[in-house]
């Protein structure tokens, strides 16, 4: 097949310009990836320790799940830690309103999607375009990661941190996940699938813990930090 013709521009010089006007696009958005790192990394460098708590954006208030991360992100903030989420509905803010009404520091990083708009349980709120972007920001303060039920970003922030641990791009740190009947199945089918096979190092999952018991949660974290000989969070 013949490939199509390109398209001509005659006001503006022709196919030159066409081609010309592309490069230039993608040129300027290296910009604007970088103007996004150097917020996030300007508008977040104080907000240490922070505790990421992920999970689904479809969880609704009444909700057993929305109900255990509110109560979640207000022991987090009680403890002194700053409660970081991915700044939208469902988990994100049920953690963002447990940790503003408890009086702490509650962080959304949101991304630009349809649909989704920022929760306002917020005291600092920052906005990204580009998801990698974002998830880099997630990673960056976090003492830990809380992992609620969720979808395929959870999984997805679930897979991407264990991998840069087992890499040594991140430091170890607690990876924690919140329901047993949940996360269970998971985390049996890697043990007897990947790990079985050799397909995967014992050593990656080292750091994962399942719990149904929310104060067992941030105790993990606490006692993590005391292991590596860390200050303890700041209270009020």
């Amino acid at each position: 097949m013949s490939p199509a013709p390109a398209r001509r521009d005659p006001d503006r010089g022709g196919e030159r310009f066409i081609i010309d006007k592309m490069e230039r696009d993608q040129s300027w958005r290296m910009f604007r990836i970088m103007g996004e790192f150097v917020e996030g990394f300007d508008r977040l460098h104080r907000y240490e320790p922070s505790v990421t708590i992920f999970g689904s954006a479809r969880a609704m208030p009444g909700d057993a799940v929305y109900e255990d991360t509110e109560r979640l992100g207000a022991l987090f903030a009680e403890a002194g830690y700053a409660v970081v989420t991915g700044g939208g509905p469902g988990v994100m803010e049920a953690a963002n309103k447990g940790a503003l009404e408890a009086g702490g520091e509650s962080i959304g990083l949101s991304i630009d999607i349809e649909g989704e708009r920022p929760n306002p349980y917020t005291t600092l709120s920052v906005d990204f375009h580009y998801f990698f972007v974002r998830k880099v920001m997630l990673v960056w303060r976090a003492t830990a990661f809380v992992l609620m039920p969720g979808g395929l970003g959870t999984l997805d922030e679930l897979f991407e941190t264990l991998t840069l641990m087992a890499t040594e791009k991140v430091q170890r740190f607690p990876v924690i996940l919140y329901g047993s009947d949940y996360w269970g199945p998971l985390c049996d089918w890697l043990a007897a699938g990947p790990l079985e096979r050799g397909l995967l190092d014992s050593e990656a999952l080292a750091g994962l813990t399942i719990t149904d018991d929310l104060e067992q949660v941030v105790r993990e974290v606490g006692a993590w930090r005391e292991r590596n000989e860390l200050p303890p969070p700041r209270i009020g």
